[in-house]
């Protein structure tokens, strides 16, 4: 057993449903912000100004896309694989594999927010705003998502 999990009283089976009651809340935190941006991606190609975009601007826009999207279905599937394994006694393993999921699944994230911020101000100020401002927020989710945490952790 984990060093940190004997200060609690409370048996494996506990301790699982704690780890996925806690991982299910992030989840839902995460969800709705990346369901609203990809819905927003999706009408874009429909707006008149879409046509303007260049080639690079398209790709990019394609790419956001498809980090959007990829984002959304790891950060569903810990559910759509607890409601498949429902009852089956294997807990443990959907925490595990959720875990994993989740992670990845802010990864992807963190890739579509900062090509999407990048996409969004290249189109306003041009090309230079667009990698500058992706980079300067890359710089803020690895900071904050990444080195801070990782600070954090080392300190308990």
């Amino acid at each position: 057993m984990d060093p940190i999990d004997q200060e609690r009283d409370e048996t494996h089976a506990e301790r699982m449903d704690r780890n996925w009651n806690e991982l299910l809340q992030e989840l839902r935190v995460t969800q709705t912000g990346i369901q609203v941006l990809a819905g927003f991606l999706i009408t874009l190609p429909f707006q008149q100004r879409f046509s303007t975009l260049g080639e690079a601007q398209e790709n990019l826009y394609l790419v956001v896309l498809a980090a959007a999207l990829v984002s959304i279905v790891l950060l569903m599937t810990p559910v759509i694989i607890h409601r498949v394994l429902f009852r089956r006694g294997v807990k443990q393993q959907v925490v595990e594999v959720s875990d994993q999921l989740a992670r990845a699944g802010f990864v992807t994230l963190a890739i579509t927010l900062v090509l999407a911020a990048a996409l969004i101000v290249w189109v306003v100020t041009g090309s230079t705003g667009g990698w500058i401002a992706g980079a300067g927020l890359g710089a803020v989710v690895v900071g904050l998502w990444l080195v801070l945490p990782l600070a954090l952790r080392r300190r308990v």
